[in-house]
């Protein structure tokens, strides 16, 4: 059960991700649109990650406790590097700015989630194969 769950939320990481890379080939256009796939890119790949680490449950109500409590089940696995989950709560920091606020969203911030996603997602990956997480597939 634990794999299939990883590979349901491995799934969506990688689909947000090339949601993401496809809107940027028209930056102006779906700037927000690339900025929140990456937001949410970030949240599944923690997901998957958090689930293969063993978490029963993830709440979907708030994802704002996902890059600590992220931080504490690989620092129990003897893998302390804080580098991914420290992104993951900035990423995941905006989310609200970008879905929800009446502000103006620059493109350089735009620039700078998506850049971040994409070294969440490398990282996440890495991490998920070095860790063997069952399920972690390589489609």
């Amino acid at each position: 059960m634990n794999a299939i769950e990883v590979q349901h939320h491995l799934g969506r990481a990688r689909d947000f991700l090339e949601g993401m890379r496809l809107l940027q080939e028209d930056k102006r256009t779906f700037a927000l649109s690339s900025a929140l796939l990456g937001i949410h890119c970030a949240i599944s790949y923690g997901d998957a990650l958090r689930k293969g680490l063993g978490r029963v449950k993830l709440s979907a109500d708030d994802h704002r406790s996902a890059a600590t409590d992220l931080k504490k089940l690989l620092a129990s696995g003897k893998f302390a590097s804080s580098e991914g989950p420290d992104r993951l709560g900035k990423l995941i920091s905006r989310k609200s700015r970008i879905s929800y606020k009446a502000v103006e969203v620059r493109m350089e911030e735009v620039e700078e989630i998506v850049k971040h996603a994409e070294r969440f997602a490398l990282w996440a990956e890495g991490a998920g194969k070095e860790l063997r997480i069952e399920g972690w597939r390589n489609d």
